[in-house]
């Protein structure tokens, strides 16, 4: 993986955070926290989908320089699901903390 896959995944992740942030109102943690989320959940699909070797080539393929759309496509949909996944998941730690303490 190369900078530029990491680069749009991260990316994608910050907006994946905040449309997740912004369809899920109780689990938003505002546009910086949700971006912040966004961009590590990106990170995280990334590191995944690398694992699944959906990623792209490999580096030192001579294909490695040239993103196709599949890439670009996985790419976004592993970064912008990784950040809305992050979201649900602190929002839903958020919300099983708020009730224990209330009781």
């Amino acid at each position: 993986m190369d900078i530029t896959n990491l680069l749009v995944q991260l990316i994608s992740g910050a907006v994946g955070g905040n449309v997740a942030g912004a369809a899920m109102k109780k689990s938003s943690l505002g546009t910086l926290g949700n971006s912040i989320a966004g961009i590590l959940g990106g990170g995280l699909g990334a590191q995944i989908m690398a694992a699944l070797g959906k990623a792209g080539p490999v580096a030192g393929d001579p294909a490695a320089t040239a993103m196709s759309l599949e890439q670009i496509v996985s790419n976004v949909a592993g970064g912008g699901i990784g950040g809305a996944v992050l979201i649900a998941i602190i929002g839903f730690i958020r919300k099983s903390m708020a009730a224990k303490s209330s009781s």
